[in-house]
């Protein structure tokens, strides 16, 4: 009996060490790497948003083409068009999201 109770005091004493030790551990750490981060996150924008404007531009561009060259054929490129878009803007907001993350 004596060597249960014993046992108790042991585990109940190691896990309120462990759990002093997950404390310090998930203090933040402030770094001088701030500002690396920051123009990473800023480049992660200005890439994002160039690559999904010029994507978005060729799309447009050339769904009126299309459309231009068949107006019969407008019904059927109106839909994809726009659901392409939306897929680009998402991958932007993803990255505005990840930026975001980063600071």
């Amino acid at each position: 009996m004596k060597k249960m109770i014993v046992a108790m005091v042991a585990l109940l004493a190691s896990v309120s060490a462990f759990a002093q030790e997950a404390a310090v551990a998930a203090a933040p750490v402030v770094t001088a790497d701030k500002g690396m981060v920051a123009l990473a996150a800023a480049l992660t924008i200005a890439v994002a948003v160039f690559g999904g404007a010029m994507a978005q531009g060729k799309t447009a561009a050339t769904a009126l083409e299309g459309i231009a060259r068949n107006p019969a054929a407008s019904g059927k490129l109106l839909i994809p068009m726009i659901l392409g878009l939306a897929l680009i803007e998402s991958l932007v907001i993803y990255a505005l999201i990840i930026a975001l993350k980063l600071s």
